[in-house]
């Protein structure tokens, strides 16, 4: 017998869990709950959102810096006033939850993540600076970070209300009974709205850095 709400959230707490790793048993335990709402939306974290599908408030316009390549000095921050930034500086995250971990292991804190502007607005943006340079947009790891924790709150969150509508202990499957106890539990939104909320409050664990070694064969992804 296996106790799978219990272990999966011990899991979440656990800071040398990835949420990569633990989001195949999420699903599974949303697929026993009959929670369709919710493994569909685990499934879509996990392998990434397609371009045109609407994103959660969380994955939407996350704002960064734009920084320009200097033949001289490397990336430096882009000569653009706050409504250059506005227009230019913003983007949607749709990777799935191993890319957007990996990112996050292999960020060092206090630096970021490079993306290149789309080609059209690279173009309209030189114009609109007189500038010729490479740009980007530069996000933060606890930008992405966030997300990743949003992720792993919500989980926290659904099975703490799992647990407390009494579906603790060994369960190989639910009973008809047990999965009605829970019905009403099917609401991803719902959970990771409160996460997103109570962000900095939640007991789940950062995205660990990447050691040394790590960086240097590869090992954090």
């Amino acid at each position: 017998m296996s106790a799978p709400v219990d272990h999966l959230q011990e899991r979440l707490l656990d800071a040398s869990e990835s949420l990569t790793d633990i989001m195949p048993s999420a699903i599974t335990l949303a697929m026993m709950l009959r929670h369709r709402s919710m493994a569909a939306w685990l499934r879509r974290e996990f392998e990434g959102y397609a371009p045109e599908t609407e994103l959660p408030a969380y994955r939407h316009d996350v704002s960064g810096h734009i920084v320009a390549r200097s033949p001289q000095y490397g990336w430096i921050p882009a000569p653009v006033d706050k409504q250059q930034l506005e227009q230019f500086g913003h983007l949607d995250l749709h990777e799935g939850v191993a890319e957007l971990e990996k990112i996050c292991m292999n960020c060092k804190k206090g630096n970021g993540h490079r993306i290149s502007l789309p080609p059209e607005h690279l173009r309209e943006l030189q114009q609109k600076i007189n500038l010729t340079a490479e740009l980007a947009i530069n996000v933060s790891r606890s930008a992405y970070c966030d997300v990743i924790r949003t992720i792993r709150g919500t989980l926290y969150l659904w099975t703490s209300a799992v647990l407390e509508s009494g579906l603790a202990g060994d369960h190989n499957s639910f009973s008809q009974e047990e999965k009605q106890q829970v019905a009403g539990l099917d609401e991803p939104t719902r959970f990771w709205r409160e996460a997103a909320e109570s962000l900095h409050q939640l007991p789940v664990p950062d995205v660990r850095e990447a050691g040394f070694l790590e960086r240097m064969f590869g090992r954090a992804g």
